[in-house]
């Protein structure tokens, strides 16, 4: 059965939570170890985070959850074109021209220049093309796998696809599966036998929170923001040989922000329903400062943990008094939590979106369908 159209998961116009999935083709190693050649490429793990922390500071999309893998992926994103409409002309030029400079390696200068990001600028039909791939999840994903597919190959001194396909893509519908697919990306690298707990499992965005309770800081990897002035870059495309050149792009792609708390560039976990409106951040690390789930972090991390400790446990533990009013206010059967965390795949693996059985049926219907597969079996987690 061949995948959905991307149009009948998600519209780019429309705010949507998605759990994404990239994973590579046939053997090839994103990171870890390679058990046949013995050679480790963990180091690219630090590659991918700070690819998508760059392009969460760009992109109108808000990073969620996410965990770096041995041969795959997984991230939660959210898509804000209501942020992308608060952003002037040249923001949105400048945003663009950083990801997508439009010009071979070889004319680039790191950063884009003042004419490019006004002759973008002054361009509205392209501009307002722009403006909505900015906030569309496809593009993210484009800009995401692609270089990252370009250093692998070079790495590995070979040529032709790194990636499987098109990206997995699944519409989260309600609170409850969005709880249920956070924790089950938190805790991948636990469930794939590659971490013993949170503490260990560095590259998922729960490490990165619980680093931040911490106040652990590492180098922001956001994008500067910066458009070099047009007589500078045409004395420096005049005066500085290839060589120089090369140098200065290297420079550039080094650069380095201030020092940030380790998951500043996530969206912020707690939801604040008081406050509306599009919420875009103003300090340039993520796309807004809008939450996503209605409980603290401390609740969501202690829920994280003890949710993986009993998947580690021979003797599984009743859900903690603490936290069977949140799942039963979300409609989740407590005693089914365990199972519907570790076995998330199971139950929403062929579905386009996940929920409860209800809201499940209400997509399909508006798509046109009579049920989406998962709906018997999503019934036995739900109240």
């Amino acid at each position: 059965m061949p995948r959905p159209l991307r149009s009948e998961i998600y519209s780019p116009s429309e705010v949507s939570i998605l759990h994404v999935c990239q994973r590579c083709v046939r053997r090839a190693y994103l990171s870890g170890v390679d058990d046949f050649s013995g050679k480790d490429y963990s180091y690219r793990k630090e590659w991918i985070r700070q690819r998508i922390e760059k392009l969460a500071s760009v992109f109108a999309v808000d990073v969620l959850t996410y965990s770096i893998l041995s041969n795959h992926l997984h991230v939660v994103l959210r898509n804000r074109p209501d942020v992308a409409e608060t952003w002037s002309d040249k923001q949105v030029a400048l945003r663009w021209l950083q990801i997508f400079p439009g010009k071979r390696i070889e004319d680039q200068l790191g950063d884009p220049t003042t004419a490019d990001v006004d002759a973008l600028a002054k361009d509205p039909e392209r501009l307002a093309l722009v403006r909505t791939r900015l906030s569309d999840i496809s593009w993210f994903m484009r800009a995401l796998s692609e270089p990252i597919a370009r250093l692998a190959n070079r790495d590995d001194d070979c040529t032709g696809s790194f990636w499987e396909g098109r990206f997995k893509a699944q519409r989260i519908i309600d609170e409850a599966a969005l709880l249920a697919c956070c924790m089950y990306v938190d805790l991948n690298p636990i469930r794939a036998a590659m971490a013993e707990s949170l503490e260990k499992s560095e590259f998922t965005s729960a490490y990165d929170r619980l680093a931040a309770q911490a106040g652990k800081k590492v180098e922001s990897s956001a994008a500067q923001m910066r458009a070099i002035p047009r007589e500078e870059a045409a004395k420096m495309l005049r005066d500085l040989s290839p060589e120089q050149l090369r140098e200065t792009r290297k420079k550039v792609r080094k650069r380095k922000g201030p020092r940030v708390l380790r998951d500043a560039w996530l969206a912020p976990l707690t939801l604040d329903r008081k406050s509306n409106g599009p919420m875009a951040s103003k300090e340039g690390l993520r796309a807004s400062d809008k939450g996503f789930l209605d409980m603290s972090v401390e609740d969501y991390l202690r829920l994280l943990v003890w949710t993986g400790q009993q998947k580690r446990s021979d003797k599984k533990g009743s859900i903690p008094a603490d936290y069977a009013p949140v799942l039963e206010r979300i409609g989740i059967d407590a005693g089914m939590w365990i199972d519907l965390v570790w076995n998330f795949k199971k139950y929403f693996g062929k579905s386009r979106g996940a929920g409860s059985p209800d809201r499940m049926r209400e997509m399909a219907a508006s798509g046109g369908k009579m049920f989406q597969p998962g709906q018997k079996q999503a019934r036995k987690c739900f109240i």
